[in-house]
């Protein structure tokens, strides 16, 4: 029996902790990896509104997009100037230092995928991709056609359960798509909005396979540069699922196979909730009351600490408040979740409770 895919989940994601001090050509360490992809916000003040800070080595250092609003991909080598074996370095100048700005606190989620690109030709559009198979996270590139049906290859090996894409340049600004396996290929949602769930023509709906995913032409892709982030779950790893809420303090337990280190998760089923992400690090013990809001610029909040919180346990996660952000009674959840340890790994020992 496997019991899981990954022993040690941090070897191809891991969150870190840091203090900004302003200062030109600081190296951040500690990952324990050379990561690919770095999604980086401040927690706390005067920086902690500039919002979210996403950067991958497909498109390259310096090249930062935000999840909070829909402007294009923007070039700032003061925010982060390489990838490093062990993290990553910021501020080349220290003259913009929104990832490391004195008296603020900043928390960094890293990824794994190659350490290098592919050219895919899977599908009918060619895509530059960066895959990891054990872990299942790839990043993928492309110019986009606007013919419905086009594919790209995500070179995963298996189905992605979640996808993230969205246009890097073109006439305007443009949103974050999100496919997520719960929801299927006939709707999207939006990691920058408070939207629920909606019918959309993004993945012209087909179903992401094995090789490939899928485009249709009601977005605006044709001539475009194009970056999608996609995850497959993995036993022990990852999970990607859906649940509905009671609104009670005695909240939904959700089974992942492990205990989780981050999870993101939104509710899908009516507008005007934020997405939400926890992590491990931030809240070292439960309950973890500490949320950032990836559609959102403001920094960490904690004033949902009696509403709005959630348990990491040995084999899953459990809500513990009535907030309609996470648990609110009939109202329908989707979440990603990365482990800390499997409930149980490749030798048969069993996690420990936090």
């Amino acid at each position: 029996m496997a019991y899981t895919d990954v022993n040690k989940s941090d070897d191809y994601f891991n969150t870190i902790l840091y203090s900004g001090n302003n200062t030109a050509n600081r190296s951040i360490t500690g990952v324990g990896f050379q990561p690919d992809w770095v999604w980086i916000k401040g927690r706390s003040g005067t920086y902690g509104a500039y919002g979210h800070f996403l950067f991958d080595a497909v498109r390259g250092v310096g090249k930062q997009f935000y999840s909070n609003n829909t402007s294009a991909e923007a070039t700032n080598l003061n925010n982060l100037y390489s990838f490093d074996s062990d993290g990553f370095s910021l501020g080349q100048s220290g003259a913009d230092p929104v990832t490391n700005g004195s008296s603020t606190e900043f928390v960094a989620w890293n990824w794994l995928s190659a350490n290098g690109t592919a050219s895919n030709t899977d599908g009918s559009i060619t895509s530059t991709v960066s895959a990891n198979t054990t872990s299942g996270f790839s990043i993928v590139s492309w110019t986009g056609n606007q013919t419905a049906g086009a594919s790209c290859g995500h070179g995963l090996g298996v189905a992605p359960s979640m996808i993230i894409k969205r246009r890097r340049n073109g006439d305007g600004a443009d949103y974050w798509y999100v496919y997520h396996k719960s929801l299927g290929s006939s709707k999207s949602i939006y990691l920058n909005t408070t939207d629920a769930s909606e019918t959309s023509g993004a993945w012209n709906s087909q179903n992401p396979t094995s090789t490939v995913f899928y485009h249709g032409s009601s977005i605006r892709e044709n001539g475009n540069n194009m970056i999608a982030y996609c995850f497959a779950e993995k036993k022990g790893f990852s999970k990607f699922g859906i649940y509905t809420g009671n609104g009670s303090s005695d909240g939904v337990f959700n089974y992942t196979g492990f205990k989780p280190a981050f999870i993101v998760l939104k509710q899908t089923s009516a507008a005007g909730q934020n997405w939400q992400m926890m992590d491990n690090k931030r809240n070292a013990f439960n309950v973890l009351n500490r949320v950032i809001y990836p559609n959102l610029s403001q920094g960490e909040d904690t004033t949902g600490a009696t509403s709005n919180t959630i348990d990491f346990v040995s084999n899953g996660f459990k809500s513990r408040g009535s907030n309609a952000q996470s648990n609110g009674s009939g109202s329908t959840y989707i979440y990603m979740a990365f482990a800390e340890n499997p409930f149980v790994t490749s030798t048969g020992i069993p996690a420990c409770a936090r």
